[in-house]
């Protein structure tokens, strides 16, 4: 429980600083683009979204995570309910990786 506040709490500094993109139509210009160093999927996300983005991480090798509701991710960064998020910063990737480590889907 513990690790959900920091990961919250390292996503919303992540969308302050400009380091985040949300939304599926976001993410996934970011994933195709090679902006995106790591994915974060909404476990409530629809089945058809979470395996578009699973073979898109796994071809363009980027880590994806299966963390949070739609509820969560949104709230997490200032905005409504998202399924997606993409980070698109070194610094952040890194230690929000280290906070979601043990929820890794790939």
């Amino acid at each position: 429980m513990m690790n959900d506040q920091k990961i919250r709490s390292m996503l919303s500094l992540g969308q302050k600083a400009g380091k985040i993109r949300s939304g599926e139509f976001m993410s996934e210009k970011s994933i195709r683009t090679k902006e995106a160093l790591l994915v974060i999927i909404a476990c409530d996300a629809s089945e058809k979204t979470k395996e578009n983005f699973k073979k898109l991480c796994t071809s363009c090798n980027i880590p994806l995570y299966i963390w949070g509701t739609k509820k969560i991710l949104g709230c997490s960064i200032g905005k409504g309910e998202r399924a997606s998020l993409t980070i698109i910063d070194p610094h952040f990737t890194k230690r929000i990786e280290q906070l979601l480590e043990g929820t890794k889907e790939r």
